[in-house]
């Protein structure tokens, strides 16, 4: 049976991957479609194999994730949505495994690093891995009861592994950001409720450029939630810089920000205007 081009949303990993459940979490009448690199997912959408990419873009705990800030700028396509997952970390192992006999531990480098205190206590040797749900894939291949694999529930339902402990990440805030790319955007209305929009631009290179571009949000009154920078092509001097602030660049405040920020920088790209996710809103006061 053909899946649904119009119902299939792409997302880079193998089945079983936490963008997989973040796809099934954020979009459950979706097929998701696993594609091999964010490249390809992002062709997914351009060829019209899929609607959406689920792309995650930063982590509470291991920060940005690479490639992702150079590759969206070039992908034409465009942000219409932002989730926030979870990261529940499953020690995953054949079954008839006990966790006493588990002697290797495989996954992504990252979920090793944030199951630190876990791999400690059990005095696992950690393998790094090409991702989490490959990782339980090999484990359920290799047939060895002495190995485990760090990865999500959804991994074990999909390679018939159990999981020996639940929630074994170090850090309980421990969130993925995803953002949702389509070929065309989809920008809410003035006043429909709270917005996020994403850009990215050039700075000249001239002292105090950056100040100057970014003077215009703080005299109208914009939350930037997140700048970042990166090299670009190569050289030391051309920098480019990602960027989330709250607002609708149709109202005053952010239109004023963004055409001061044109004035004293170049190539602003606008990559997104989409509802913001109520995560935001329920852990802002936790950090206020």
């Amino acid at each position: 049976m053909t899946n649904d081009p119009a119902n299939t949303i792409a997302f880079q990993g193998l089945p079983g991957a936490y963008s997989h459940l973040a796809c099934r979490h954020a979009y459950p009448d979706m097929t998701p479609l696993p594609c091999a690199a964010f490249d390809d997912a992002f062709q997914a959408v351009r060829d019209g194999t899929a609607r959406l990419a689920m792309i995650p873009i930063e982590n509470s705990v291991a920060g940005r994730v690479a490639d992702i800030h150079h590759l969206m700028p070039h992908s034409g396509l465009h942000i219409i949505a932002e989730h926030f997952e979870r990261v529940n970390h499953h020690l995953l192992a054949l079954p008839g495994a006990r966790i006493e006999d588990i002697r290797v531990v495989r996954s992504h480098v990252h979920a090793l690093g944030q199951c630190r205190k876990l791999i400690k206590e059990l005095g696992l040797k950690a393998v790094v891995a090409a991702d989490t749900a490959g990782s339980a894939s090999e484990v359920a291949a290799m047939g060895d009861p002495t190995v485990a694999a760090i990865a999500s529930e959804l991994a074990a339902e999909t390679y018939g592994l159990k999981s020996l402990r639940a929630n074994i990440e170090d850090a309980e805030h421990n969130t993925t950001r995803f953002v949702v790319l389509a070929r065309e955007p989809a920008v809410p209305a003035v006043g429909s409720g709270p917005v996020v929009t994403t850009f990215v631009f050039r700075v000249r290179n001239v002292p105090a450029a950056l100040y100057k571009a970014l003077g215009g949000f703080a005299t109208n009154g914009i939350n930037m939630t997140k700048l970042e920078s990166y090299q670009i092509g190569g050289e030391f001097v051309a920098t480019q810089f990602y960027a989330d602030v709250e607002g609708h660049p149709e109202e005053r405040g952010l239109r004023l920000a963004l055409e001061e920020l044109d004035f004293f920088s170049r190539q602003v790209h606008i990559m997104g205007v989409y509802p913001a996710h109520p995560y935001r809103f329920a852990h802002r006061s936790l950090a206020e």
